[in-house]
């Protein structure tokens, strides 16, 4: 990881994340430990090694708390958990997701509620947990969207439909939490070559067709969400709420 910034206030800060061990995640995890921050996250998978590995590069260990971010009893009660370890919580970062592909047709409504649990009910209630929790102090609530529902993607209906929702709750939330100096912003990826990406559906026709759409001709690597996601988390974005900023290489526009 290359660290292109240093945003000196979010030293110290309480940072909460979901799906933190693996993916953009892990990433994040350790992109905010390496400004200083105090980081916890959950994730389904045991992330032990994980833990293990980034202890020995910054000289403390992220607080892992092993659950699933559908059960909204077990979510809250871990960032309860988290900010009682940490002393508050400061930043949210809503990133674990699932964009599982499908078609029309084979959409089942346990399949619809299966994919609106994870993508966009958990991001809900993550957002009331930590309103209650940042409601002292005010903070900074990042929610992962994507630029797939205003591209208008097709074959994965359901997860581009919790992006759009994800951006209109955070528009809303917002206006609601504006006052207690909360601030709720949506953060729009493009293709972001992880390894999963890259296993299951970044063939090179798939890449090179997308690349074609990008204003930039370059892929995008984990750095670049993990650097605005940085400047979203730091007061350095004090005045910026109820935004959807776009990280794409210039594919889609906003405004």
């Amino acid at each position: 990881m290359t660290q292109n910034a240093t945003f000196h206030d979010i030293s110290g800060k309480s940072v909460y994340i979901t799906g933190g061990g693996s993916g953009i995640g892990a990433s994040l995890t350790d992109g905010f430990l390496a400004q200083g921050a105090n980081v916890a996250f959950i994730g389904r998978s045991d992330a032990t090694a994980f833990v293990a590995e980034m202890e020995a590069k910054h000289g403390r260990a992220p607080l892992f708390l092993q659950g699933d971010i559908t059960d909204t009893e077990h979510l809250q009660a871990t960032m309860r958990q988290a900010a009682k370890a940490h002393g508050g919580l400061d930043v949210l970062v809503n990133n674990a997701a699932n964009d599982d592909r499908h078609v029309l047709d084979e959409v089942t409504p346990e399949y619809w509620d299966w994919m609106q649990s994870i993508n966009l009910k958990s991001y809900y209630f993550a957002c009331q947990e930590a309103a209650r929790l940042m409601k002292a102090s005010g903070g900074s609530i990042v929610n992962f969207s994507s630029i797939s529902y205003i591209m208008g993607g097709a074959g994965y209906t359901a997860y581009t439909s919790a992006n759009g929702g994800i951006t209109a709750m955070s528009r809303s939330l917002a206006r609601e939490l504006g006052p207690e100096k909360i601030r709720v912003n949506a953060l729009a990826p493009g293709w972001v070559l992880t390894p999963k990406q890259l296993d299951k559906w970044a063939t090179p026709d798939a890449l090179a067709g997308h690349l074609a759409t990008q204003c930039l001709k370059e892929h995008l690597a984990p750095q670049d969400i993990i650097d605005a996601v940085l400047f979203l988390s730091s007061n350095t974005s004090r005045m910026m709420t109820g935004q959807c900023m776009v990280v794409d290489g210039g594919v889609v526009v906003t405004g």
